[in-house]
């Protein structure tokens, strides 16, 4: 078998541009793998992105979306050591390569590892983003510690979700903000105190924090240099800080943009398989619809979660 059946798009656009069609199998290079997939989530915003639609300045359609995959080994490179055929892996593709809207997709071994197997491939492919961008965030760039006071805005998206969880399970006093009526889920999750800014402000003059990761950007941003006691911490995800605003509060700010990390994955794996974790899924879509799938972040009052292709069962 030489071809299989992918979400593709041949030109630039929204979820207008993509149609399910007949493609070639992707061959593993060196240091890659080809998996047979279950499960692939999508993120919406890829559509908007340069690397879904270029690599070093080249155009690369047709490209297949969806960069998070759960699935299982077909076939390994000579080179890959660590991932056999038939073992089941969950993780996240480099943005600008072909993604896992598809019924193969190849990945380098090192973006991968084993999935969780407390769950389904449904859940293990809404994982990867994520929990790495929580991760990442907490981790790598805030360095969380046990005992101090972490402010996570928007906690009831995918990445705020797993950001409450994390930071939680690292010992820190999570407090979050919230735009609906999730104070009970929020608390579930391990936030001590939930603030919902429909009818509450986050930046009371009483209001002071260690760290705050902030999903939503624009002036939710703005405003959160004021809560950050001297020498706090500040990651954003949305865009770089504004410009002398860190100094002017004597606070560290960064933004990052996530990458596939195999340690990491891992990590994630033991945590979810030793203490569970909630794992939201907005909605499940057959590969078949996958443009409607893409579709579906235009709907208002859309559920909160990852939206996920089916692929196999």
């Amino acid at each position: 078998m030489t071809a299989m059946t992918a979400l593709r798009a041949h030109r630039r656009g929204g979820p207008e541009v993509l149609v399910v069609e007949r493609a070639p199998i992707p061959v593993p290079a060196p240091g890659e793998v080809l998996i047979e997939v279950h499960a692939a989530a999508i993120t919406f915003d890829e559509l908007t992105w340069d690397e879904t639609w270029t690599r070093d300045g080249l155009d690369r359609t047709p490209t297949i979306p969806s960069h998070e995959v759960s699935g299982i080994v077909a076939v390994a490179a000579s080179d890959v050591t660590d991932i056999a055929v038939g073992d089941e892996v969950y993780g996240l593709i480099p943005f600008d390569r072909d993604g896992a809207a598809a019924e193969y997709v190849a990945v380098p071994a090192n973006c991968l590892a084993a999935r969780p197997t407390t769950c389904s491939h449904l859940q293990s492919a809404a994982l990867p983003l994520a929990g790495l961008t929580a991760w990442q965030a907490l981790v790598d760039h805030a360095a969380v510690q046990p005992g101090e006071r972490v402010l996570v805005h928007g906690g009831a998206g995918g990445v705020g979700a797993l950001t409450i969880q994390l930071a939680a399970r690292l010992g820190a006093d999570v407090t979050t903000t919230v735009r609906s009526d999730v104070a009970d889920l929020m608390t579930e999750l391990g936030a001590t105190t939930v603030i919902d800014t429909r009818t509450e402000q986050f930046d009371r003059l009483d209001a002071e924090y260690d760290v705050v990761i902030d999903t939503v950007g624009g002036q939710t941003l703005e405003r959160s240099f004021a809560i950050l006691r001297p020498g706090g911490r500040l990651v954003t995800l949305s865009a770089p800080p504004p410009p002398g605003k860190a100094e002017a509060f004597e606070v560290i700010a960064t933004f990052f943009i996530v990458t596939p990390n195999h340690s990491q994955l891992t990590q994630l794996t033991e945590l979810v398989d030793a203490a569970g974790m909630h794992i939201a899924i907005a909605g499940a879509f057959p590969l078949e619809d996958g443009r409607a799938a893409f579709e579906s972040g235009q709907r208002p009052h859309r559920a909160a979660g990852k939206t996920v292709l089916i692929v196999r069962d």
